[in-house]
């Protein structure tokens, strides 16, 4: 099958400058600063993009090790037949594991400090198999050390360091439930042992959590039982879905929320940056676009004359227009896989080039004391590298446009009047 030749010409257009064999510097610079724009374009948004979507990765899974997937709670509780409603959920194929707990707020106190925090009740037995929080534990701490009426409890890292206190140290809680006595409502408190810290690498919970045995907070919180119970389900991406399905069997005021509900401010803000983050970047391919309608006009100027002897040898204005229009697509499509080689490249390999420039400036990107993780996450996902390289793409095949259109209208007799 014989090639066409408006693609063998636009293909030499692309590699040659005005004199046939010989290449023209000047032009083949202009047009490889085209394809270089458009590269560092597509590999900016697809490193960018990447890494952003690393640190998401990092934090929803500093998240997921301390909330369960899902959470089945009853208002105002405590939760009816909570031991049966566990093994109705247990038996669905996309819950793997359930298990009771106790929550409230209350106020801990260390000499002349006060510091609120949000205490759970949690199972020891049963915890396990739906968080990781047996394994973000510190300070020598077990979850089984958490026994009943015993009442220890493990701090948060960071909400412990705020009231001075360490491991076998007494705390005291104060919950908002009182008692009632001839002076008023008073409230209620307790002597606690610290048994160790929780870890978990986000301030937010190491701030303001604590943990107690099931059977102690109820007791505390005087709640009757548990209040709701913590599901694990088969895929974490699958929890919104999973969590209607469930709540729409639950009975009058059981409610079921997913992961992605308890930090929706927090993904909702993610989103909104990483948005705003690629339209920012886009610009740089927008850049090369601009670069391209230069190299093309310039490549028209150049060509009158050739294009006058196409058409005075029978070459339709649909020719030559195709002629440049694959010029500028072939320097479109080197850019835009140049590109997403070089993004992906980098992507794959940014955790070891970071490491590489801090050993070689000898500064500290991410302190691990501060940001809990010592390399830089990257997270490439296909759905972010198509977007961008078929975009990149159709943005240079536009540019094309108006440079072919203009080659097409020259005619012959003007363009071969002063050669």
């Amino acid at each position: 099958m014989q090639t066409p030749y408006e693609f063998l010409i636009g293909l030499t257009y692309t590699r040659r400058g005005r004199r046939g064999r010989r290449r023209d510097g000047f032009m083949s610079f202009i047009s490889g600063i085209s394809v270089a724009s458009i590269a560092l374009g597509v590999a900016a948004l697809i490193i960018v993009l990447s890494v952003m979507n690393g640190f998401q990765k990092e934090v929803r899974d500093r998240m997921l090790a301390v909330i369960p997937h899902i959470e089945v709670t009853a208002v105002p509780g405590p939760l009816e037949d909570a031991a049966g409603l566990a093994a109705r959920l247990e038996a669905r194929s996309d819950v793997l594991a359930a298990a009771p707990y106790v929550q409230g707020q209350g106020l801990f106190n260390s000499g002349d400090v006060v510091r609120g925090a949000l205490v759970k009740g949690v199972d020891p037995a049963a915890e396990p198999k739906v968080s990781d929080i047996a394994q973000n534990l510190t300070g020598g701490a077990k979850l089984t050390d958490l026994a009943p009426k015993r009442f220890g409890v493990i701090l948060g890292r960071d909400l412990a360091r705020a009231l001075g206190v360490r491991t076998g140290d007494k705390v005291a809680l104060l919950v908002p439930q009182g008692n009632m006595t001839p002076a008023g409502l008073m409230p209620r408190m307790r002597q606690l042992t610290v048994l160790g810290y929780l870890s978990s690498g986000h301030y937010e919970y190491d701030s303001t959590m604590a943990l107690l045995n099931i059977e102690d907070a109820a007791a505390l919180f005087r709640t009757g039982g548990p209040q709701g119970l913590r599901l694990k389900t088969s895929d974490m991406n699958d929890a919104p879905a999973i969590a209607r399905s469930i709540a729409a069997g639950l009975p009058p005021g059981v409610y079921a929320s997913d992961w992605s509900r308890q930090n929706r401010t927090w993904f909702a803000a993610v989103q909104v940056e990483k948005r705003m983050m690629g339209i920012i970047l886009f610009l740089i391919v927008l850049v090369g676009a601009f670069g391209l309608v230069s190299t093309l006009v310039m490549t028209v100027k150049e060509k009158q004359s050739d294009i006058a002897i196409l058409r005075t040898l029978g070459a339709s204005q649909g020719s030559i227009m195709a002629i440049f229009m694959i010029e500028g697509t072939i320097v479109g499509l080197v850019g835009v896989a140049a590109g997403v080689a070089a993004g992906l490249l980098v992507a794959e390999n940014v955790g070891a080039i970071v490491s590489a420039i801090e050993a070689l400036m000898g500064v500290e990107f991410l302190p691990k004391e501060i940001y809990f993780i010592s390399t830089m996450p990257s997270d490439p996902r296909l759905s972010d590298i198509v977007p961008i390289a078929v975009f990149s793409f159709l943005l240079s095949l536009a540019a094309t446009v108006y440079p072919s259109w203009r080659a097409a209208r020259i005619h012959p007799a003007e363009a071969l009047r002063y050669e």
